[in-house]
């Protein structure tokens, strides 16, 4: 009976997220306290679920508050602005160059885990470029999507903040062990923006037409591409500075224009005077300090984007007001990641303190062939990708990763390493091609591109290249071949 308890909790857990009609905390903390009500427990009982599972994930909570916060401090001082503005100029005029300067400049965009930024830096710097040579809007989507995708592995990325917080670790020790297939993922994301680059040269050369191409000028020269590219590089940087950080609950894109174009007003009168002129290389070292310390684990990540956070605000701003105001800026965004991982806590407390999960993973293993467990980390990754299209980054990791992670470990199966497979195409490289976040509509919508032709035009690149993560992950040693 508790299982079924449970299991009929997931379902109506998972069809609420999916189809999206309520928001997440309602979904994911009203109806697990609801289903441990009608499973006999008493409301003291269920109080202590839900707050063990609060505590579970507190310190990670706190870890992405003040990661949000560090990098919108980084973003509105300028830190990351003479990157970006070398990665751009660095595409040149061609159609190679160009690509693998997307790609580069969406891995540089996303390392503060926001798509929604990504996206808003990346598109209209490029796009002009892209219709200058004559390129494909969709290979500019499909080098920004598996630029950001590669790189939302990161621990402050939403994907391995949910996964880490399901399975009760730290997020740097799901993400640390796969940093070198990270990369290699990078590098693969490069390759293939390479690739797509060169298809693109032999067309426009051949003077074939291409969907979502526009016609080459002839008689405008390499002037003419710069002249673009400065004048674009300023127009999406300040979009994106404006936005909020978008990981979670972006619902159509012009909410996030919307916000974009009233908080860029409100900082073209301050961005001239409520942060002081302190060299790059300074906001450099903290950051640099930062990623050390969270590669070594010397300090739990929490503790790490407080200090951090804490520096960069007396290093960067003066005085009470515009150091509150770098909370404000980043309210919402923090509040609503905040707010989801709190109520998965919930979710994740009551379904272990009241024995719901261990329940359904006791009649779970009844069904499923024993046969397929050993393999079930190396299917967990494979199939990331594909059911990034199914399965939204919360009705994935705090609803179908806790029933895996509890029939794994009926069979010796670590569920940090299911986690670890999980992170490595699910909503990571998955999550360009997902309808089911609103940082999706964002890049599809500033690229003006037809969402099916997108899905179709990036699917097989980030699944080619999640596999190659996955190889690189196997050989490494952080996902198993075989488990016994």
């Amino acid at each position: 009976m508790l299982s079924l308890i449970g299991y009929v909790s997931m379902l109506v857990i998972l069809a609420l997220l999916l189809w999206q009609k309520v928001s997440p905390i309602v979904a994911l903390a009203g109806v697990p306290i609801v289903a441990a009500l009608i499973a006999g427990n008493s409301p003291a009982q269920v109080s202590e679920f839900a707050l063990a599972g609060i505590n579970s994930v507190a310190s990670v909570v706190v870890m992405f508050v003040f990661a949000i916060v560090f990098f919108g401090i980084l973003r509105h001082v300028g830190f990351f602005d003479p990157i970006i503005d070398r990665i751009v100029r660095l595409g040149g005029s061609s159609p190679k160059a160009v690509a693998v300067a997307t790609t580069l400049l969406a891995s540089v965009a996303h390392l503060d885990g926001a798509g929604a930024t990504t996206f808003l830096i990346t598109i209209p710097a490029m796009l002009p470029i892209y219709q200058r040579l004559g390129m494909s809007r969709l290979t500019l989507t499909a080098c920004v999507g598996l630029g950001a995708g590669a790189m939302n592995m990161l621990p402050w990325g939403g994907p391995t903040a949910r996964a880490a917080a399901t399975v009760g670790v730290e997020p740097n020790v799901v993400w640390t062990p796969l940093i070198p297939a990270q990369i290699v993922g990078v590098i693969a994301a490069l390759g293939v923006a390479w690739f797509l680059g060169s298809r693109e040269a032999k067309r426009i050369t051949k003077g074939k037409p291409a969907e979502f191409a526009e016609a080459v000028d002839t008689h405008n020269g390499d002037h003419s591409t710069r002249s673009i590219e400065v004048d674009t590089i300023e127009a999406g940087r300040n979009r994106a500075e404006s936005s909020e950080h978008n990981s979670f609950n972006s619902r159509s894109t012009s909410v996030v224009e919307d916000k974009g174009r009233q908080e860029s007003g409100d900082r073209s009168d301050t961005v001239e005077k409520d942060f002081r002129n302190i060299p790059l290389w300074v906001n450099g070292l903290i950051l640099l300090a930062t990623l050390v310390v969270l590669m070594w684990g010397i300090v739990s990540p929490a503790v790490a984007f407080l200090v951090a956070t804490i520096i960069a605000l007396i290093i960067n701003f003066r005085g009470l007001e515009n150091q509150s105001r770098q909370f404000d800026i980043s309210a919402k965004s923090a509040m609503l990641m905040a707010s989801t991982l709190l109520a998965a806590g919930v979710l994740l407390g009551v379904l272990d303190e009241s024995g719901m999960i261990e329940s359904m993973a006791e009649s779970a293993v009844k069904i499923l062939p024993a046969g397929i467990m050993p393999i079930l980390p190396i299917a967990v990754a494979v199939l990331g990708v594909p059911m990034s299209l199914f399965f939204g980054p919360d009705a994935y990791y705090f609803g179908v990763l806790p029933v895996l992670s509890a029939v794994g470990s009926n069979y010796g199966i670590d569920p940090v390493v299911l986690a670890q497979a999980s992170v490595i195409g699910q909503e990571t490289l998955g999550f360009p091609i997902s309808p089911l976040t609103g940082a999706f509509y964002l890049l599809v919508g500033l690229a003006n591109v037809p969402i099916g032709k997108h899905i179709l035009g990036l699917f097989g690149w980030a699944w080619l290249v999640s596999i190659i993560v996955l190889i690189a992950a196997i050989v490494i040693g952080v996902i198993p071949l075989w488990t016994a």
